[in-house]
């Protein structure tokens, strides 16, 4: 028997989390939601991934958005 997870981030990487809001808003868009360097200034799926890996207040504010983003 199939286990459905409550969690909409079960399964998902931070990676597919941040390509799919890039896809979604763009880098601009996304640095105007979150403002931080690594989407306003000169941004990338890796310097962001290290960033958003390092610094867990920022991926929360990622994940929350992606959340918001699927409703």
């Amino acid at each position: 028997m199939e286990q459905h997870h409550k969690d909409p981030l079960h399964g998902k990487t931070l990676q597919v989390i941040l390509t799919e809001l890039v896809a979604h808003f763009g880098w601009e868009t996304l640095g105007l939601h979150i403002p931080v360097n690594c989407f306003t200034n000169n941004p990338s799926i890796n310097s962001s991934l290290k960033f958003l890996r390092k610094t867990p207040w920022a991926r929360k504010k990622v994940e929350d958005l992606y959340l918001r983003m699927k409703e």
